[in-house]
């Protein structure tokens, strides 16, 4: 009796355990229907709360299924974003903190590849040879953790750890423009145009180059994901003195249809919200 007490008691917990993971995975799926539907959203202070309380909701998530790739990813992606849309201008502090906290959720994604299976580098070195074994389907780890970590070390200039921490981001941008430059509207591109043109030239940046990285980015998306225009104008019109550009940059993203980019409303009412913002800077920046 004993004996099958203990069977009993066994199969309860493994059926439960299943059920659980199930259950995990089920609803793991229905979050990408919900990530879905927050790009798609057009109202920006409803998007704010949504994203953040979901963001919760996928931390519960996350610690009953730690190892979940896609939980990583949307707890990520979702970090990142929401420092960039609704932080950065304005919660400088908080921002930094949830841009590492997104990186963090990436470096365990990335651990989830052959390549990092044994954890995150300490060296540059080390890191970078291991970026050359990532493929294509490591991607989307490799570009939001990349992504996060350069929004942190843009509002920490003034860091000696950001300026050593940049070396090691322009090589996993690099390596996402080797193994697909496209992604996410050529965001890789965003990236270097920005650097390359916020950087004086005698630090290393080149506003030339900066401009084909925007241009290459407007080609990928069909001219369509209007935060390149920001881009364009922020890191590239600007720091150039090219006035005329500039207007012309924010005046397209400013004017254009809200339904540009279908299932990416959000981003486009995101784009538009920088893009009169940084028009009230231009006395600043000229």
């Amino acid at each position: 009796m004993k004996y099958l007490w203990v069977v009993g008691i066994t199969v309860v917990l493994l059926t439960s355990c299943s059920l659980q993971r199930i259950a995990l995975k089920t609803t793991t799926g229905l979050f990408a229907y919900g990530v879905e539907a927050l790009y798609a959203e057009p109202d920006l202070e409803l998007a704010k709360t949504a994203i953040a309380s979901n963001l919760k909701l996928l931390e519960g998530f996350h610690r009953a299924d730690p190892n979940n790739k896609e939980l990583l990813l949307f707890l990520t992606q979702g970090y990142a974003s929401y420092s960039l849309a609704f932080l950065e201008d304005t919660d400088p502090k908080r921002a930094s903190a949830f841009y590492l906290r997104a990186r963090d959720y990436g470096f365990q994604l990335l651990q989830k590849s052959s390549p990092f299976k044994k954890g995150i580098p300490q060296t540059e070195a080390e890191f970078k040879e291991k970026l050359t074994r990532l493929k294509k389907s490591d991607v989307p780890a490799l570009f939001w953790a990349a992504f996060a970590w350069s929004g942190w070390i843009n509002l920490n200039r003034d860091k000696p750890q950001a300026v050593f921490d940049l070396n090691i981001v322009k090589a996993m941008m690099n390596r996402v423009l080797e193994l697909d430059e496209g992604y996410f509207f050529g965001g890789a591109h965003l990236f270097w145009g920005s650097i390359l043109g916020s950087i004086p030239p005698m630090l290393g940046g080149n506003p030339e180059k900066a401009k084909q990285h925007f241009q290459r980015a407007l080609e990928l998306s069909d001219g369509k994901f209007l935060m390149t225009f920001v881009y364009y104008a922020r890191f590239y019109a600007a720091p150039t003195l090219n006035e005329e550009l500039f207007d012309s940059l924010l005046d397209k993203v400013i004017s254009a249809k809200q339904d540009i980019l279908p299932n990416y409303e959000l981003m486009t009412s995101l784009a538009k919200q920088k893009a009169r913002w940084l028009a009230t800077q231009k006395e600043e920046l000229f």
